[in-house]
Formats: structure tokens, sequence, C-alpha cells
């Protein structure tokens, strides 16, 4: 019989992508995640900021950069600005500090769009995997390597694994939809 964890581990990773997704998408409060995709030209090095300092979260709305190596801080400063982040950030000399403005209502309701819209890609991804899951089911059934019974089982069960990601989407949607409309 066909093991379905090779497509279960498949839609785990969808749902730990949508995470990483959503972890870069502040909500008004400062959040490192929102670092994790902007790299620093490190001695001609493509470095994520996480390796080349220290950060941290000395308040709710802002971040600290202490870069390990003090001659950094302007190719950092440049990272962050060159990024899709839209903050300007303070270089006093010795540490980089960001702060996240207050959301506005209006910027508050397009990143709730923007969550369900990466919500409902993770959905068609899942979706995605159970088609493929069926046709090779479909497929070892005509070459007779399994039995009607055992092709409308997988089916079943893929099924069953299907419903059961795309709620963990919503719930993941859900909450943090919730999270940005909370000022």
């Amino acid at each position: 019989m066909q093991d379905i964890k090779v497509y279960e581990d498949k839609m785990n990773k969808t749902l730990d992508n949508l995470a990483g997704e959503y972890g870069t998408i502040r909500a008004g409060r400062a959040n490192p995640h929102v670092l994790d995709r902007i790299r620093v030209d490190y001695y001609g090095t493509s470095t994520p900021i996480q390796q080349v300092g220290n950060v941290s979260v000395p308040e709710p709305r802002m971040l600290l950069i202490q870069p390990w190596d003090k001659t950094q801080l302007k190719a950092i400063e440049k990272a962050i600005l060159t990024s899709d982040l839209g903050i300007n950030p303070t270089n006093d000399g010795s540490v980089i500090r960001l702060m996240f403005p207050e959301l506005t209502e209006e910027r508050r309701k397009d990143l709730a769009k923007d969550v369900k819209k990466k919500g409902e890609n993770a959905k068609v991804a899942i979706r995605n995997i159970r088609r493929d899951a069926n046709d090779t089911f479909k497929k070892m059934e005509k070459a007779n390597e399994i039995s009607e019974d055992d092709l409308e089982e997988a089916t079943d069960k893929i099924q069953k694994l299907t419903d059961k990601m795309i709620e963990k989407v919503d719930k993941a949607i859900e909450s943090k939809t919730k999270e940005i409309m909370t000022v």
C-alpha cells in the first residue's frame, strides 16, 4: 500500500513555509524575523543580518542591531535601506536602531489582505500535493500495483489529510489577521 507520509511531509513543509512568511509580516510590533530575508554584503559574501551582529528588541516597537564588527554599520544600513522593509535605520556609530511606526488602519487592512493571499497560496499548494498523490495512486492502480479498494482507501486518506491541513492554514490566517488588526 502506498504510504501517504511523503505527501504529509510535503504539506507540513508548505505550512512551515507559510509560518515563515507570516513571521516576516510586521504587525506594529518589532519582530526580529522581519530581518530574515535581508542580507548584508559582509566582505564580499552575502550574509544574513543575524550573522553579522546581535539583533535585540529593547522596546516593543524598536529593533536594535549591534554589529560584531563596527566597520559593517554602513553595509548593514545599506542592506536595510535597499530592502522592502520600508523603515529608515538610525545609525549612531555603534548600533543601528529601527523604529517601527504605529500601523494605520488602512495599512492594517492591506496587511490582512496580504495574509489572506499568502494563506490562499498555501491552500493551493496543499491541493496540488493532493492532486499529485491521487495521480500517483491512480497510476499504481492502472499498473495493477494496488487494488481498487486500496486506491479508494488511499484517496480517502489523502483527502482527510488535505482537509486537516487546510483547516490549519485557515487557523493561521485567522490568528495572524487578528494579530494585525489588534491595535
